[in-house]
């Protein structure tokens, strides 16, 4: 009798020390930056495999996009925590937005730059006069970047969502971010070796790309809440990359329910290659935001007069449990 007495009091003892143990919820908001798809599975699978609640989150997740830009919502302080690209982060942050950085979900750029191989284009001087579609706003500083490093004149077309204008020939190189566009172009019947693919962060022009915020009073005031939502999106990763096939039907679920386009393929090959971004050779998720890749990204924004200064680093990235790197 003794002995059962000493268990259900360590047992008791447990339960009362794990994440979200008090039993009462607290309700977070969560905004993405774009629409429905894989790139947001470990969210969706924290939340689904009840893993936030494990951590005593009651999450609303809200789904960002073009008619919704994440940024304007944690501007106007309508969620409480906001996926955001670092670029447009640190130029909220520079025109007075009191944002904190508290986890750096992607720190390897995915933008990339590709060329067929039938092209004659083998390295950046073979681009040289050659013509280039590229998006607008930020995605264009780091192909500039580019040309600018290698002395490059290259004849720039806008690009819309397709790639179509590269596929007919219209274009020679055209911007593509890795996990998407470059799976696009494959699925038109190209094979990877009739491609080049130039990641910029192979050239020394890498910009981490999402990242966590939160606006300076609400990292204050619920600095335990954030370091919580963090570990269990991390958890909700890893489970995701475990679990693929599992996941890839509860992105399919999100997608339908926002009337996104949805297929298979293409979803498994956008969240392997997250696995490949955000994995470490240790298996694990790093969070933590560079201070040079910082300063980098800073300096650019500068030069290209988006930003007067840039913020100084410990005022931008505070992880939450305290550890600065």
């Amino acid at each position: 009798m003794r002995t059962f007495v000493l268990l259900l009091f360590f047992f008791n003892l447990l339960i009362a020390s794990s994440p979200g143990s008090s039993g009462e919820l607290r309700k977070v908001s969560f905004i993405s930056h774009w629409l429905p798809q894989a790139q947001f599975s470990g969210y969706y699978m924290a939340m689904e495999k009840g893993i936030y609640k494990k951590y005593g989150i009651d999450l609303e997740f809200i789904h960002g996009g073009p008619n919704k830009p994440s940024s304007e919502v944690i501007k106007k302080g309508e969620a409480d925590i906001a996926s955001l690209w670092l670029t447009n982060a640190i130029q909220l942050k520079a025109a007075g937005v009191k944002i904190i950085n508290i986890a750096q979900m992607i720190n390897k750029s995915a933008l990339m730059l590709v060329a067929k191989k039938s092209s004659g284009i083998r390295e950046p001087k073979d681009m040289d006069g050659l013509k280039v579609s590229l998006w607008g706003g930020d995605f264009v500083l780091q192909p500039n970047a580019f040309f600018k490093k290698y002395g490059l004149n290259v004849k720039v077309v806008p690009q819309a969502s397709s790639i179509n204008l590269f596929l007919m020939d219209g274009v020679q190189i055209t911007c593509a971010m890795w996990y998407n566009e470059f799976h696009s172009i494959i699925n038109s019947g190209y094979n990877e070796d009739e491609l080049v693919a130039f990641f910029f962060a192979d050239y020394g022009l890498n910009f981490p790309e999402e990242g966590l915020y939160v606006s300076e009073d609400f990292f204050n005031k619920n600095k335990d809440l954030c370091d919580s939502f963090v570990k269990a999106t991390l958890e909700g990763w890893l489970y995701a990359f475990n679990n693929m096939n599992e996941t890839i039907a509860v992105v399919q679920k999100h997608m339908r329910k926002a009337k996104v386009p949805y297929n298979f393929a293409h979803q498994r090959w956008m969240l392997n290659r997250f696995k490949d971004l955000m994995l470490g050779k240790n298996k694990q998720i790093n969070t933590i935001l560079s201070e040079k890749d910082y300063n980098f990204v800073g300096d650019v924004l500068r030069e290209n007069g988006l930003i007067k200064d840039t913020p100084p680093y410990t005022s931008f990235y505070k992880n939450p449990e305290g550890k600065q790197p």
